[in-house]
């Protein structure tokens, strides 16, 4: 199976497992699934690193080079993710979700993320 992993998943997966669920744990040690990260993740860590906040405390470019080398693949934003925000509900404003959201929507890839709000939005979203 595909998945697309939100910010945070990606954050604990490189840095802190022990706060990964048993379920989120599965998914992404399971051989069969295929994972995917987006370029909004990275963009994401990149600016709150750059802002000192204490959780995205990750250099996006080594996490981004760990990320492949352990067999992600990059899910590259395209304009066909970006028109297709407005079709979301404004659940929730923060515009890196959306994009997730979008892109996995797009792609038929099921989100798994820990935002219950992110959670919230119709389609392939799955939180673990």
């Amino acid at each position: 199976m595909d998945f697309l992993l939100d910010t945070h998943l990606l954050l604990w997966t490189a840095s802190t497992p022990e706060n990964l669920s048993t379920t989120a744990r599965e998914l992404i040690e399971g051989t069969a699934n295929h994972l995917y990260f987006s370029p909004a993740s990275l963009w994401e860590i990149a600016i709150k690193n750059s802002l000192g906040r204490p959780d995205f405390q990750v250099d996006a470019r080594l996490l981004r080079r760990g990320l492949l080398d352990n067999g992600y693949s990059e899910l590259p934003i395209t304009s066909e993710h970006a028109v297709f925000l407005p079709n979301l509900p404004s659940l929730h404003k923060d515009p890196f979700d959306r994009i997730l959201i979008a892109q996995a929507t797009v792609e038929g890839i099921t989100l798994l993320t820990v935002d219950s709000v992110v959670a919230g939005y119709p389609g392939v979203i799955r939180k673990v």
